[in-house]
């Protein structure tokens, strides 16, 4: 594949942003594909691919690298890749036998998986014999799932009006509403997104709001909603009959709530602010459901925010552990006697999963609940993100 100045500047400096400026990937790619116009899907595409696979393998190229030379970097990716490098002057002193030599002397699974050591070491020690295979698979590509709408199509359907838009698409087992699509694309753009036909959502993403046991008619809260993926599927599962509270701490995570639920034919969505305890108060025993899919590490999804390894620390992973507890013992209280409460993270680490619901469970107001049965989802053996769902039921 031939390589292009422009695009491959365009690269370079939003690997810049990324790492010496602390930028969000998602957010310094939209930036950086906006900036010219005259991109084609080809160039648009590359640019994308290259910036989360450079941040993906982050630490196992400049392992490699003969310099922190951000060129240099490019160019050792590049011949990673198995490609091969223009002679262009940026390029000067990036030799494929010497990128070969170094990567074959690295020994450490944190070089090679390229993952800092210590989480390296942390995997090792909850996950086990099972990190290997999982940390291989987080730093697959992820596949693009969709969820289809079923308020306005089916399953079958939407595959096939897809098809007929050459957008190539298969249903996965054991997924009720999922369809997977055969090769990466812009999906936003299609007439059927655009007409509310489906949502993209992971394939495990999915799991959570079917694990709520939602009917028609219930009062569902939704207390971590951000912005409201989950509960637009709840309302889609409610048959747009009830009330689903979308609640979050932040308001701007809410905003797009609103404009998804027209878009996908949901009335019965209602946005609110978490501004203190009083909030939560108010909605004391209320809910027939209640969805907290609290804060997490994120490790279950890096493989879509490949960036998240090299944000994270072991005290950060300790502080979102405070705060999973905190939302638990907090919000408990809206659960109606009878009523379900699910906790889930895209987390795969046990200490914000089984460990946090087992020491709800034996505080004073875990005695409140039993606990009904969990899913410990995990990439390499799914083939989709990295989950965790546990089902409460307030006694």
């Amino acid at each position: 594949m031939r390589l292009y100045s422009n695009t491959v500047k365009g690269v370079v400096s939003a690997i810049e942003e990324i790492f010496y400026n602390q930028q969000y990937a998602d957010k310094v790619i939209e930036r950086t594909l906006k900036s010219n116009k005259k991109w084609g899907a080809r160039d648009r595409g590359f640019i994308a691919e290259s910036v989360y696979e450079m941040v993906r393998w982050w630490r196992l190229i400049n392992e490699v690298s003969p310099s922190e030379d951000l060129y240099h970097l490019f160019g050792t990716y590049w011949l990673l890749q198995g490609n091969v490098l223009p002679p262009w002057h940026e390029f000067e002193g990036v030799n494929v036998n010497a990128v070969k030599r170094k990567y074959e002397a690295l020994t450490s699974r944190g070089a090679l998986q390229s993952i800092p050591d210590w989480l390296d070491e942390m995997g090792a020690e909850l996950l086990g014999e099972k990190w290997d295979d999982e940390i291989n698979a987080l730093n697959e590509q992820a596949q693009v799932v969709l969820r289809v709408n079923t308020l306005k199509t089916t399953r079958e359907a939407l595959m096939n009006q897809l098809q007929e838009d050459g957008v190539e698409t298969y249903a996965p087992k054991g997924y009720a509403d999922a369809l997977v699509l055969a090769k990466r694309q812009n999906i936003f753009r299609n007439p059927a997104f655009k007409e509310g036909l489906y949502e993209i959502q992971d394939a495990s993403s999915q799991l959570v709001a079917n694990a709520l046991g939602v009917e028609p008619g219930m009062r569902v809260i939704d207390a971590c909603a951000g912005a409201g993926g989950k509960s637009l599927h709840l309302a889609t599962l409610m048959g747009d009959k009830g009330r689903v509270l979308s609640m979050d701490i932040e308001s701007w995570k809410l905003k797009n709530t609103k404009l998804r639920a027209r878009r996908n034919g949901i009335s019965i969505i209602e946005t609110r602010t978490i501004e203190d305890n009083k909030t939560i108060k108010r909605l004391k025993e209320s809910a027939d459901r209640l969805l907290l899919d609290v804060p997490c590490s994120g490790l279950g999804v890096l493989r879509r925010n490949p960036d998240t390894k090299w944000k994270l620390s072991p005290e950060s992973i300790s502080n979102v552990q405070l705060i999973q507890q905190d939302i638990l013992q907090n919000y408990c209280s809206m659960v109606k006697p009878g009523g379900i409460m699910v906790y889930a993270t895209c987390s795969i680490l046990p200490t914000e999963n089984q460990q946090q619901v087992e020491k709800f469970l034996q505080s004073e107001k875990g005695q409140d609940f039993q606990f009904l049965d969990d899913q410990k989802v995990l990439a390499h053996e799914s083939g989709f993100d990295g989950f965790y769902i546990a089902r409460l039921q307030r006694k």
